[in-house]
C-alpha cells in the first residue's frame, strides 16, 4: 500500500506540471494554427511546383504533426483529471495511470518525428531557392549591367519564414510536453 502523503505529493504535481503542459502547449498550438491559416489564406505558397518544391510536403508534415499536438493536449488534460482522482476515493491504479502518461510520451515522439519531417522539407526547399538566386544586385527587379542578362531568381518571402515558423512553434510544442512527461514519468517511479 502506498503511503497517503505521497500519493497526495504526486497527485499534486501531476496536476501542477499537467496544467503548466497543457497550457504551454495549448498556447504554441494557436501559434501554429494561426501561422498555418493565415498562411492558406495569405497566399498559396505551395501552388508554384517550381519556386516552392519542398514547401506543400513541408507544410503537410507540420499541419500532421498539430493534429497530434490536439492529441497530445488531450492526453495532458486527462493527466489533470487523473491527478485529481488519485486523492479520491476511487483512484487509478499505478499501472493505469503509468500507460496514460505513456500516451502521452509516445504522442509527443511521434509528434517531434514528423515537425522534424516537416522541417527538414522546409529547410531544403529554402535551401534551393536561395541556391538559385543571382548574387549581388540582380535582383527580379535590377537592371542588367551591359553585357549581361536578367536571371530568373525565385526570392524568399516573409511568407516562406512564417511556413518554417510554425513548424519550429509545433515541434517547440512537442519538445516541452515530452520534458513534462519524463518528468512525470520519473516522479511516479521514483520511491518514496
Amino acid at each position: 500500500m502506498a503511503d497517503p502523503l505521497e500519493i497526495q505529493l504526486i497527485s499534486a504535481a501531476l496536476r501542477r506540471v499537467g496544467w503548466v503542459r497543457f497550457w504551454i502547449q495549448m498556447a504554441l498550438g494557436v501559434v501554429v494554427v494561426g501561422v498555418l491559416i493565415f498562411n492558406n489564406i495569405g497566399g498559396r505558397v505551395a501552388a508554384n511546383a517550381e519556386r516552392a518544391l519542398g514547401l506543400g510536403p513541408g507544410l503537410s508534415f507540420t499541419t500532421f504533426s498539430f493534429f497530434v499536438l490536439l492529441w497530445s493536449l488531450w492526453q495532458g488534460w486527462l493527466v489533470v483529471r487523473c491527478g485529481r482522482a488519485l486523492v479520491s476515493p476511487v483512484r487509478p491504479s499505478k499501472g493505469e495511470t503509468n500507460r496514460l502518461i505513456k500516451r502521452g510520451l509516445l504522442a509527443d515522439l511521434a509528434g517531434l518525428t514528423l515537425a522534424a519531417i516537416g522541417y527538414q522539407a522546409l529547410a531544403g526547399s529554402l535551401f534551393l531557392q536561395a541556391s538559385m538566386q543571382a548574387p549581388g544586385l540582380f535582383g527580379p527587379m535590377s537592371i542588367p549591367a551591359p553585357g549581361r542578362t536578367a536571371v530568373s531568381t525565385f526570392p524568399i518571402t516573409s511568407l516562406e519564414m512564417l511556413s518554417v515558423l510554425s513548424n519550429t512553434q509545433v515541434l517547440f510544442a512537442h519538445l516541452i510536453g515530452l520534458g513534462f512527461t519524463l518528468w512525470m514519468l520519473q516522479r511516479i517511479h521514483r520511491r518514496a
